[in-house]
């Protein structure tokens, strides 16, 4: 994410999504508004902690070197999730997973893939889901360690992504197109995503919504939902996600609308680009992480369970999305 603490400028659901709640009943359990957090035992139908901790621990390992952009640590990052794509039948968007940007003065890539959606007429419609996988290389040396690993920001986001590329790849339960993209240089500027935006909009892609993954690896402070969204009042997309969910997933974050950090991840150049609903779901609440673009972002500081719970309540969000007769979610 890119930040500074100073500021600047009722559908019904469909049959495939009642049967998925169905299935995900046990891990929907609310009371009284306030969200039951899962056991670190707890073993859960696509994700777990066993499966986060150790996609996080290898993307912000040492041997990556904070993955920036340009770098042969990043190039490593790229191979491990283009090998993931690979495994479970998520296919490259382009002809190749790697896509470099033309914005960038070193050769860097987005990683890019998709999974095709199963509905004659629907499946020209795409949902897009994002996250960037860069962070911001070696830095100046505290303590003995110089290496700002990125666990939080941003391999946390990349984890979920390539969770949910891995549940659809292999149940192919989506009537709409899912691309998953990471992007690369997005600490340098947003640049994988503007890279990434202008050349679907060159294609005249049908993007229907931009769902982008910043910093979930901490759960919040005293907060009754797990994530909150930026640009909450741009959009309804917090009032469908949540309806979809069963509970309260997501809500509102007064910080977020201060700091303006809608404009402050690879949401934005989407909104700019296509003008449909391009919004961050993030759990960094401005209380729960003192590790912001240091050395000390390591994977031992994540909450895997955490992250698997995240996971695990958006997959039936993201399904309900790619397979609703309308286009429910709205700009305000």
């Amino acid at each position: 994410m890119i930040y500074t603490m100073s500021k600047v400028s009722s559908k019904k659901i469909p049959g495939t999504a009642v049967l998925t709640l169905l299935f995900w009943g046990s891990l929907f359990l609310a009371s009284c508004g306030t969200v039951q957090r899962s056991s670190e035992t707890e073993e859960s139908p696509v994700t777990d902690s066993t499966r986060t901790k150790s996609i996080i621990s290898y993307l912000a390992g040492d041997e990556l070197r904070g993955r920036e952009a340009g770098t042969p640590g990043l190039d490593l990052a790229a191979d491990y999730i283009i090998e993931e794509f690979k495994k479970n039948g998520v296919s490259p968007y382009f002809n190749d997973y790697r896509d470099t940007l033309a914005n960038f003065p070193t050769p860097t890539h987005n990683v890019v893939g998709m999974v095709p959606g199963n509905d004659p007429s629907l499946k020209n419609e795409f949902i897009l889901i994002g996250a960037h996988y860069d962070h911001i290389g070696v830095q100046k040396d505290v303590a003995g360690d110089s290496i700002a690993n990125g666990a939080n920001d941003n391999a946390s986001g990349t984890v979920a992504v390539m969770e949910l590329a891995r549940y659809f790849g292999r149940s192919r339960t989506n009537k709409r197109s899912l691309i998953f993209a990471l992007f690369s240089a997005e600490e340098k500027g947003l640049l994988g995503a503007e890279h990434l935006a202008e050349k679907l909009q060159s294609e005249d892609l049908d993007l229907y919504v931009m769902l982008n993954y910043e910093m979930i690896g901490v759960p919040m402070n005293g907060k009754d939902h797990l994530l909150y969204l930026t640009g909450y009042n741009l959009s309804n997309l917090a009032d469908v996600a949540n309806r979809y969910a069963g509970e309260k997933l997501v809500g509102f974050l007064p910080q977020a609308e201060s700091y303006n950090l809608f404009r402050r991840s690879d949401n934005l150049p989407f909104h700019e680009a296509f003008n449909v609903p391009s919004q961050t779901f993030s759990s960094f609440d401005f209380t729960n992480f003192d590790h912001y673009h240091k050395v000390g972002d390591e994977a031992s500081a994540m909450h895997p369970a955490y992250m698997a719970e995240v996971i695990n309540r958006m997959i039936p969000v993201v399904e309900s999305i790619a397979n609703a007769e309308d286009r429910e979610i709205k700009y305000n």
